[in-house]
């Protein structure tokens, strides 16, 4: 929409009167955000107007980080993040694609040597609003027009984050969010289309009567804004207030002697800044008043997933995969869409030929025709795909979506975007290790024994103890009994860039940052989170950290009474120790500590395991398992007779839960502590007819274990088992059955084949012997069996 007259003139400049500036010309170009139709629209009217200010509507005090358009190292998508200084964790993006008409017009301005600024609200104040809660948290449309949230930007809803609505005012309806959230998509969706872009290329790009589309949409876009209902107060308010501004900076430019000026913003705003325009006094008065807090804004790199609607993001969409091809694919989309799919399906070992694709272009376009469409669209090239390529199996169809629809395109940053030390640290510390900050998810196995690999690793524990979780631990696919390999999932998210931010209250660098953290993590944490604390402070090697950390230990260790804290505590601390000789790094003081921890944990379990229901029972077991691995890894002989004492302890006791006997009694065979034979008895006393059979079935859980394979290797054990098993009269078999099957269910399938083996191998007993089968009985049962086989009956 141009503006061009005194009139017009006079009302967007606020009634500056005649002069020089009445003779200006401001066009406002309302778009669609994250589309290429918009985008090349765009480029055509600023091509055309060649207006010497562009005006986008994104925060304005990210005027200064707007140059860094211009460095060939910032590569879309990317976002502006704008956090609150002295409390990092409120933050906001404001996402850009190659495809964003707002990114594009930026960029068009730095080509041409125009000047760009933002106009809509500064964040200092659209984030002082979400405090407030006076911010639309559905107010979302816009890259630069309105901010992602980090609760957005993860893909989860965080009450509070953006602020609620109005108690007393009624919620707004679905409709009118989706109106307000994309404009565009209620026009399309009132023409029959089910995509907008698809509509844009149809009704708007394809026509020849209007050099520019942006007029008529402009007073669609007024149509709409007529007809909605209101929102509750705050949310109309916080709306005001961005469109106010938005006038208020026009203004602005109009006085410095602008000449022409184009304004790109969000369709639903062109309304407010054509026409004849409030005040500037009126909108000064909106804009009095508003709370504002200090920011810091700068770059980050996105995704093109963070930019779909599943990403929680609200001006989000389905296919930025879809969008970016159209845009940079001028000739021939179609054909060459289909042979990236054709190239994906063949990744995965499908025959995929030239033939598959230049009939699945022909369905395509065939489809667009007789939908009366110019262009064939998403919806055309899918159903091609799933028709030709796929054969129509919805899986195949999944992975083309996930790998092209949508993707994973990761934009970057040039390194002289500002940022706090600790980000610089990091990426610096990132490229020396030659660890790519990448959006796909990669696995990364480590040999500690290299310098490279070690560092790479305590850089990854250090970011995990900061809260930066771009490595995960797994499991090693590596076969090694040593523990000198570590293996890690890396991802790097964009919403970890605000991590960063948060975690640099700590210190500049990421070593100062996580021992500053450890300490303070150290200071009321109970004892078992100190014990892995001092776990995670030995993997990051903070040695800083880690006398202080484990001081707290000590003295939280001699006050704890509660025996489960201490065998909680004790294998974190045993596997701590270890790593002096792996990593090079004193654990000497653990020891101490260790041995005190195993003394008191001896001491007070008679008295911990006496009176357990079966949850208490349950997971005592687990912690005895814990401890007696972390006794077998400390190899010292006076810990292990210590430990065995005490076992041997409770196993022998008639009066504690069976599921801990024969646990104990396992472990104490496990070591040698007890004979084979000796364990057996145990064993068959458990099963003898005194005793219920509920209490025999726990007994035989706790000793079974999650091992299974014990009754392959001891024939006298599977007999014993197995003749207790037949001798239970049906009503006790029944109460016996459930834990039996619990146990058993433990097992996987290998192992419970190799137990049914072993059974069968066995020789017929007495007591199995003595089942004869009735053959009058089992006739009508053969012949049924037969017939479901296809056999004689």
């Amino acid at each position: 929409m141009s503006t061009g007259t005194p009139g017009a003139a006079g009302a967007s400049t606020g009634g500056a009167g005649a002069g020089p500036a009445t003779a200006a010309v401001v066009e406002v170009l309302g778009v669609r955000h994250h589309g290429p139709g918009s985008a090349r629209a765009v480029r055509a009217a600023l091509e055309r107007l060649q207006p010497d200010v562009v005006l986008v509507e994104g925060p304005a005090d990210a005027d200064p980080v707007a140059a860094l358009v211009a460095d060939p190292g910032l590569v879309p998508p990317v976002a502006l993040l704008a956090h609150v200084t002295d409390a990092p964790g409120t933050a906001a993006f404001w996402p850009f694609a190659v495809f964003s008409p707002e990114w594009q017009a930026v960029v068009w301005a730095h080509e041409r040597g125009a000047r760009v600024r933002f106009c809509d609200l500064p964040s200092s104040t659209s984030l002082a609003l979400r405090d407030t809660g006076t911010e639309d948290p559905e107010d979302t449309e816009a890259p630069g027009g309105s901010q992602q949230d980090l609760g957005q930007a993860a893909g989860t809803e965080q009450a509070g984050e953006r602020g609620e609505p109005d108690a007393a005012a009624p919620a707004p309806s679905a409709d009118l969010l989706g109106v307000r959230r994309d404009p565009l998509a209620a026009l399309a969706a009132a023409g029959g289309y089910d995509d907008p872009e698809r509509w844009w290329e149809d009704v708007v790009e394809s026509r020849l009567d209007t050099p520019t589309p942006f007029a008529v949409l402009t007073e669609a876009m007024a149509e709409l804004r007529a007809a909605a209902p209101a929102l509750p107060a705050a949310q109309q308010l916080t709306e005001d207030r961005r469109e106010a501004h938005m006038r208020q900076v026009l203004r602005e430019v109009l006085k410095g002697g602008a000449r022409r000026v184009a304004v790109v913003c969000g369709a639903w705003h062109a309304p407010a800044l054509t026409g004849t325009l409030p005040s500037a006094a009126s909108d000064a008065r909106l804009l009095r008043g508003a709370p504002k807090r200090r920011t810091s804004v700068t770059w980050v790199p996105w995704t093109h997933s963070r930019l779909a609607h599943a990403s929680g993001y609200g001006a989000g969409i389905t296919s930025p995969g879809w969008y970016h091809h159209l845009f940079t694919a001028r000739d021939e989309p179609v054909p060459r869409w289909l042979t990236r799919v054709a190239g994906v399906l063949r990744a995965e070992d499908l025959p995929v030929s030239s033939a598959h694709v230049i009939e699945a272009v022909r369905l395509a376009d065939t489809l667009a025709v007789l939908r009366g469409r110019p262009l064939a669209g998403l919806a055309e090239v899918t159903e091609a795909t799933r028709a030709v390529m796929t054969g129509g199996d919805d899986a195949l169809l999944a992975l083309v979506t996930d790998r092209l629809v949508v993707g994973e395109a990761m934009g970057s940053v040039p390194e002289g975007a500002p940022t706090v030390p600790l980000a610089a640290d990091l990426r610096a510390s990132a490229k020396r290790l030659r660890l790519a900050q990448e959006s796909a998810e990669r696995g990364l196995e480590l040999d500690l024994r290299k310098d490279t690999d070690a560092a790479r690793s305590r850089l990854l524990h250090r970011l995990r103890l900061l809260g930066v979780d771009w490595g995960v631990p797994t499991r090693s696919q590596v076969r090694s009994t040593g523990t000198f390999r570590e293996a890690w999932r890396l991802v790097w998210a964009p919403e970890l860039a605000v991590s960063v931010v948060e975690a640099s209250l700590w210190g500049t660098t990421v070593a100062a940052a996580a021992s500053a953290k450890a300490v303070s993590d150290a200071a009321g944490a109970p004892l078992p989170a100190l014990t892995a604390l001092v776990e995670r402070c030995l993997l990051a090697d903070l040695p800083e950290a880690l006398p202080v950390v484990v001081d707290a230990v000590g003295e939280r260790a001699a006050l704890d009474l509660d025996v489960a804290h201490l065998m909680a505590a004790l294998p974190a601390l045993v596997r701590a120790a270890r790593y002096s000789d792996v990593r090079g790094t004193s654990a000497s003081a653990l020891t101490a500590v260790a041995s005190g921890l195993l003394v008191r944990t001896c001491a007070a379990l008679p008295a911990a395991v006496t009176s357990l229901d079966d949850a208490g029972a349950t997971a005592l077991r687990a912690a005895l398992d814990d401890v007696h691995a972390a006794v077998l890894l400390w190899e010292d002989p006076d810990a292990s007779e210590r430990w065995s004492a005490a076992l041997a302890g409770v196993s022998a006791r008639t009066d504690v839960h069976g599921l801990l006997t024969g646990r104990t009694t396992r472990l104490l065979r496990d070591t040698a502590r007890l004979s084979p034979a000796g364990a057996a008895r145990r064993l068959r006393r458990a099963l003898s007819v005194g005793t219920p059979a509920p209490a025999q079935a726990a007994w035989v859980e706790g000793f079974l274990g999650r091992d299974g394979l014990l009754l392959v290797h001891d024939a006298d054990l599977l007999a014993l088992l197995d003749g207790w098993v037949c001798s239970l009269p049906e009503r006790e078999f029944t109460e016996v059955l459930p834990l039996l099957r619990r146990t058993f269910g433990a097992y996987d399938r290998g192992e419970r084949r190799s137990i049914g083996d072993a059974v069968t191998r066995r020789p017929t007993t007495t007591t199995a012997a003595a089942a004869v089968v009735d053959d009058a009985l089992a006739l009508p049962a053969l012949r049924t069996a037969a017939l479901l086989l296809g056999g004689p009956a």
